[in-house]
């Protein structure tokens, strides 16, 4: 039995539901190796064995005749200016920018922001999870476009908080 893309979508979704911190599954040729918060246990790492960072990720060995969708470069911490604060992608999927294709992005850069404001919308497996600010400021960059793949921890927003937050 071969997975399939939903097959693995919705394996990254249990994972990411769930307790568990790594998970690695091999069926055959393929492997997958999924991690969350840069967790790498004992003996797992170099090139190809599994991608870590401070997300959830996944890799898979070749050949693999399904493709695994790989995320955009993330921002080193090093080229976040200092005073910003970074908003996360809180699950794996698809963003969206806007609720329905035809609507206005939540979000510009130069816009104002609340605490709890919707800046983006992230589909897993026709689940939709709404991207949240938890402070009020400026949004200064948005690091995805919309239609993009993100992985669990990837930064999506960088926010300027109002001088009052910052107090």
């Amino acid at each position: 039995m071969e997975l399939t893309d939903d097959d693995v979508l919705e394996i990254l979704k249990l994972f990411e539901q769930s307790k568990f911190d790594f998970l690695q599954l091999e069926q055959g040729e393929r492997k997958i190796t999924v991690s969350k918060g840069g967790y790498a246990p004992a003996g797992v790492g170099g090139a190809g064995a599994a991608i870590s960072s401070a997300a959830s990720s996944a890799a898979a060995a070749s050949p693999s005749p399904m493709p695994i969708p790989q995320p955009a470069a993330k921002p080193a911490a090093s080229s976040i200016p200092d005073g910003l604060v970074v908003v996360t992608a809180p699950v794996v999927g698809k963003f969206y920018s806007a609720a329905a294709p035809s609507d206005p992005p939540y979000v510009e850069v130069g816009g104002k922001v609340a605490v709890g404001a919707t800046v983006g919308l992230i589909e897993v497996m026709k689940v939709f999870t709404s991207i949240k600010t938890e402070i009020a400021g400026v949004i200064e960059r948005i690091l995805v476009s919309n239609g993009e793949f993100v992985e669990f921890g990837q930064p999506l927003f960088l926010i300027r908080p109002d001088a009052a937050a910052r107090s």
